[in-house]
């Protein structure tokens, strides 16, 4: 094949793309716009025209899937030999080389998760503590060591990013501290370990430093606004002051600040490498123009210099449509209503998605496709090839494919085998029985795929354990359940964004400008993932017959005009929401004007005496932790140290003793209001 014939079906910025084959490069790349096309055609044309052996570069992503990917992608475009992985993968096969020779004996064994040391941890320290907070603990490390801050430089460090950790920062530091006595006593690693120790090699032994640069000499790094600090550290190593690399990424994706990453090394590229070439990608080749107009709109009032607009390259779609319902009960029967026909007019149930904030809203969700008849699949739980029945399946093809003669069909065999665990011909009604058959009826429709293209069942089964390594699922029937930061860098024909008001998106959480920002790219993501149709609601209530007291989430000010905007039930009036009095708060005790912001949630001078039901403030702990849990928050999420104290305080009966205190508004009150009060008055802890 011609040099050029390979990069005529590029349109023109791609094209500038793949012929860009020296470093520095920066591919700045909006969503939908045929970044990994373009950036494997670049890897792909430099091999072929001899500016890098395929086995000299090394392309690194952020997840198994996105590595298996490329290297799909470039094995089609016949450079072989080229490594995509992720900055894990990459660093832990390099460690586990130079391990024995640099520092003797067997590697150490990479933890997963840090929960069981964490726990452990704990226990040493003799200090009581809950899963879900050790997992919120655990998050806080993550932060620290891809920051590359230490157990005593925590509570200063995490203040000054304004951080709130779910226990004491002091106490967090401490529990780091013997996290890592244990990790290291038990020769263990964790992911953020292995690249530290990795760059740390590298930087002491100047031989293996030497050894990898010779090998890889030819880098690029998609997702670039997710790098952090570690991660930059471990590439800038790798390089050791050279600059072939080529870099990718969205600043406008940037949704992962909160665990470290920044999108400062993208936006600040052409600073840290003066001769970079920077190209634009905005020609979106995945959504509709009613959808790109949309996002577009979404982003024009964010704040920042780095807002790139999307050029719609598909042809006229329908126009995106808004929802309001009465509740949270009749938004999720309405999307599940509006899915199914989608499902009668010919979208597949697996070009659908339902996208949230936060994993505690699938519930109603799953509720109202299983009643609806809908199959779905929770996105982010277990991995496809982690799955008890594909296990099982894969084990017992495997063991047919060494002892049988293969003289009968593929797809015949394949069925007969796991038929005997659970394949029938028609699918079972709901739940996990289902979600079993999605899986096993996934695997023969690929078998059949494989049978088409003349495939025998050892070849099958390589080609399942080459799609577990590279965590490259099969397509599976059903509706996507996922949080909004599960969806990035997936699409779907059809997404139904729901839950957008005000507490939720932006989150309750999210309190800077900086913050409040990131939420509105969560939003943008969303809305980018759908191809062609694109539903928006939300609910002014939580429960049926709730007081409607939520509105619709500000980044939707002024962009319903994109689309009609329609409710289940018959037209009703918006519940009007009233803020809070701006009059001045005194302390109850003494009178005194109260301005520190604890004083006020208190209602008294922090020096005044106290008089609180301990049983009571006890009871609201147990209450916030087991609400922390179910919503997959942390506790001071649901509400701080302080307002518990003020509510074992003031011991409120009513919503409007509620709102009096500071730091309770309309979100919350909705939310937990009622529980509260239920407490406050005697009532059992649920």
């Amino acid at each position: 094949m011609r040099h050029d014939d390979a990069l005529a079906d590029l349109d023109p910025e791609q094209r500038q793309v793949a012929e860009a084959v020296r470093g520095p490069v920066c591919v700045l790349a909006g969503a939908g716009t045929g970044k990994t096309r373009a950036i494997t055609h670049r890897i792909a044309h430099a091999v072929r025209t001899g500016v890098a052996e395929a086995n000299s570069v090394l392309a690194v992503t952020f997840t198994t899937r996105a590595a298996g990917e490329l290297k799909h992608r470039l094995r089609a475009l016949g450079a072989h030999g080229v490594q995509a992985r992720t900055f894990h993968a990459a660093a832990l096969r390099q460690l586990t080389y130079f391990w024995p020779r640099v520092i003797g004996g067997d590697p150490p064994r990479v933890i997963e998760s840090k929960l069981p040391v964490l726990i452990e941890a704990a226990r040493v320290l003799r200090r009581g503590a809950e899963r879900a907070e050790l997992r919120d603990v655990a998050a806080e490390i993550e932060w620290a060591k891809v920051t590359q801050v230490g157990p005593e430089d925590y509570p200063a460090a995490a203040a000054k990013a304004g951080r709130t950790p779910p226990i004491p920062p002091s106490d967090v530091a401490h529990l780091f501290d013997a996290y890592e006595t244990l990790r290291r006593e038990r020769h263990l690693v964790d992911f953020e370990t292995i690249l530290e120790l990795t760059a740390a090699v590298m930087t002491e032994h100047r031989e293996v430093a030497a050894q990898i640069r010779q090998q890889y000499r030819y880098f690029v790094v998609d997702e670039y606004q997710d790098v952090n600090p570690l991660q930059k550290l471990l590439l800038d190593t790798w390089l050791g002051g050279r600059d072939d690399l080529c870099v990718v990424g969205d600043p406008n994706q940037t949704i992962y600040s909160f665990s470290g990453a920044t999108p400062r090394y993208l936006t600040n590229f052409s600073v840290e490498h003066p001769s970079a070439t920077v190209i634009k990608l905005v020609r979106d080749y995945r959504s509709t123009p009613q959808v790109v107009d949309l996002a577009n709109r979404v982003l024009a009032r964010a704040r920042g210099p780095h807002r790139m607009e999307l050029v719609a390259q598909r042809a006229e779609g329908p126009k995106p449509v808004f929802a309001e319902c009465d509740d949270e009960a009749a938004e999720a029967t309405l999307v599940a209503r509006r899915a199914k026909e989608l499902i009668s007019r010919g979208v597949p149930s697996r070009e659908i998605a339902v996208l949230y904030r936060v994993n505690a809203q699938s519930e109603a969700y799953e509720q109202a496709f299983a009643k609806a008849g809908v199959p779905y699949l929770l996105r982010g739980a277990e991995r496809f090839f982690e799955r008890p029945e594909v296990r099982q399946a894969v084990v017992l093809l495997r063991g047919a494919a060494r002892s049988a003669n293969h003289d009968q069909p593929l797809a015949r065999t394949v069925h007969d085998i796991l038929g005997g665990i659970g394949l029938t011909p028609e699918p079972p009604g709901g739940g996990t029985a289902r979600e079993k058959w999605e899986s096993l009826r996934a695997l023969a429709d690929l078998a059949e795929d494989v049978a088409a293209a003349g495939g025998d069942l050892p070849r099958f089964v390589a080609d399942l354990e080459r799609r577990a390594t590279e965590q490259h699922a099969p397509p599976i029937d059903g509706v996507t359940l996922a949080s909004l930061h599960a969806a990035k860098g997936l699409e779907w024909d059809a997404v139904f964004l729901v839950g957008l008001t005000e507490g939720m998106i932006p989150i309750v959480y999210a309190e800077t400008p900086e913050q409040v920002e990131e939420e509105r790219r969560l939003l943008y993501v969303g809305i980018t993932r759908a191809r062609e149709h694109l539903h928006l609601s939300w609910a002014l209530a939580r429960s049926p017959g709730g007081r409607k007291a939520r509105r619709p989430s500000r980044f939707l000010d002024g962009l319903t005009g994109a689309g009609p905007v329609t409710r289940p039930a018959a037209s009703r009036e918006r519940a009007a929401v009233p803020s809070r009095s701006a009059t001045a708060i005194h302390c109850r005790v003494c009178a005194k004007t109260l301005t520190a912001a604890t004083e006020q949630k208190l209602g008294r001078c922090a020096t005044c005496p106290a008089d609180f039901d301990v049983e009571l403030l006890g009871r609201l702990k147990d209450w916030r932790a087991s609400a922390a849990k179910e919503a997959k928050v942390p506790t001071y999420v649901v509400f701080t140290d302080v307002t518990l104290q003020a509510l074992a305080e003031r011991v409120p009966t009513s919503e409007d003793d509620l709102l009096a205190i500071a730091g309770i508004g309309r979100v919350k009150l909705e939310r937990y209001g009622e529980a509260v009060l239920n407490i406050c008055r005697g009532g059992e802890v649920t």
